[in-house]
């Protein structure tokens, strides 16, 4: 299930998490964003439970997580693990590139 962030609960949803976790940072105006959500929307139902999970963030609701993760460009993806930046990409990717990202089988 993807769950949608804000800076109240980024640090216990991303930074805390066990597992990875692949960070959309979007806006709903954004034309290539909608494509990537529709990928997302795949790739969480792919992945199952367990093996990571996937946080949106709403560029234009959070700017300060946008300015903190230096997002210039939407859609920006950005991986986590152990509370740490595992990589950052911007522009739509695809799934095989998420699992990439993510460093998921």
């Amino acid at each position: 299930m993807i769950t949608h962030v804000t800076e109240q609960t980024f640090e216990k949803e991303v930074l805390q998490s066990e597992v990875p976790v692949l960070v959309d940072f979007w806006a709903a105006w954004c034309g290539p964003c909608r494509i990537q959500g529709e990928i997302l929307d795949a790739f969480d139902k792919d992945i199952g439970d367990g093996k990571a999970k996937i946080c949106k963030v709403d560029v234009d609701t959070e700017q300060n997580l946008a300015y903190d993760y230096q997002v210039m460009s939407i859609p920006t993806m950005i991986a986590f693990k152990n509370g740490k930046v595992l990589t950052k990409q911007v522009g739509v990717r695809n799934e095989s590139m998420l699992r990439s990202m993510l460093g998921i089988a």
